[in-house]
């Protein structure tokens, strides 16, 4: 086994501050965080100058980047591609996200989710699928053809995908509550989002097991005094999860903070949304047929609706940070340890601690990148 020992920056572990200690990695996992004043004097050391240690950032909906969209080609070379991107810019963990499109290309997707996952690429945990089982009032740039109401195949078919973390974004007026027992039971991840639903149709989901609701305010119900819809329920139920898109354009920084007020740290956690402009892309991209540019920070269809973001995750983190005024520590935990809660992984991602894969990222005082690990091996 060969060991390393990290020092010279202040470590943050997914829950406290640690001053003048050493993390210790061992192949791929964290063996230990100990005072330095307590390393052996033969250990192999790795001397940072200053900054930030933190866990690597887990992105749970990144549809593409570094010009690759997982629709487009739906199999384990994009989604390598994807994460071998994204880790360049801090994050050691994604779920690809493929979006409402043909059901044979869906059935790709999710091949190609377990081909990753027994091929154990880099970054790859899973798979989100977001849609097609989502409201046509509230699909935004998903295309409505392929819009539709889940059928009990669909739960057969997603209950034996064996494709390591899978989440599903889904309206609860398009899948029952015994669907979503079902799935839940089966290990699968249902988040709500894309949808039209009442607060009282949302709660009924959360009480079938759904944990989540998918980018918080973007394509929901909205909170209305009479009608609190999808965000109300979201806001008020303390069980749940809420992602959301910190770029100042998807969500106003008021909505934000209310978001930040009513749910804490330990609920809501960043996603990048990511399409193939993120991450060092290109400006133009065809999504399904459609164009979708990029135009100070914003993607948009030709007819303005937004489709997706050039985001990346530690542009999340540093507008939660900078913008919002958000404490550094629970900008991090919105980017690693909350989204590894969410999935049940909090026992070897989000953290540093004895036992989890050694995902790590430095940052500098003023949160540029310096250094990514991931598995323990440096990016």
């Amino acid at each position: 086994m060969t060991s390393l020992a990290i020092t010279g920056a202040r470590i943050f572990d997914g829950e406290c501050w640690h001053d003048d200690h050493a993390l210790i990695i061992a192949d791929e996992t964290i063996a230990a965080l100990l005072p330095v004043s307590a390393l052996d004097a033969a250990m192999p050391r790795r001397r940072l100058a200053g900054g930030i240690l933190a866990p690597g950032f887990i992105d749970l909906q990144a549809n593409g980047g570094g010009g690759v969209l997982l629709n487009d080609t739906p199999d384990m070379a994009s989604m390598a591609a994807m994460a071998a991107t994204h880790q360049r810019y801090g994050t050691t963990s994604l779920l690809p996200t493929f979006i409402t499109d043909h059901p044979d290309k869906m059935a790709l997707a999710l091949q190609a989710a377990r081909d990753a996952r027994h091929a154990g690429v880099p970054g790859v945990i899973g798979l989100h699928l977001e849609g097609p089982f989502i409201d046509e009032a509230r699909r935004g740039a998903h295309p409505r053809e392929f819009v539709r109401t889940m059928r009990q195949a669909d739960v057969t078919i997603l209950c034996g995908a064996d494709c390591g973390t899978l989440l599903v974004t889904l309206s609860p007026a398009q899948a029952t509550p015994a669907m979503i027992h079902d799935m839940v039971a089966a290990g699968i991840i249902i988040a709500l989002g894309h949808s039209d639903a009442s607060a009282g149709q949302a709660s009924a989901a959360l009480d079938a097991g759904a944990r989540a609701f998918t980018h918080l305010f973007n394509a929901m119900s909205p909170l209305a005094h009479r009608a609190p819809g999808m965000v109300g329920a979201a806001l008020t139920r303390d069980d749940a999860f809420c992602g959301v898109i910190c770029d100042g354009i998807h969500v106003a920084d008021m909505a934000l903070h209310l978001a930040v007020k009513a749910k804490g740290a330990d609920r809501l956690f960043l996603v990048s949304d990511a399409m193939p402009p993120s991450a060092g892309g290109p400006d133009e991209f065809r999504l399904q047929g459609r164009r979708v540019r990029r135009h100070e920070g914003a993607l948009r269809l030709d007819d303005g609706t937004l489709a997706g973001c050039d985001l990346t995750m530690l542009q999340a983190l540093r507008y939660s940070v900078e913008k919002l005024g958000l404490p550094l520590e629970s900008a991090l935990r919105m980017a690693s340890a909350t989204p590894a809660t969410l999935i049940g992984r909090q026992s070897g991602l989000g953290f540093l601690r004895k036992g989890c894969r050694a995902d790590l990222v430095h940052l500098d005082s003023g949160l540029a990148l310096q250094h990514v690990w991931v598995g323990g091996v440096a990016v």
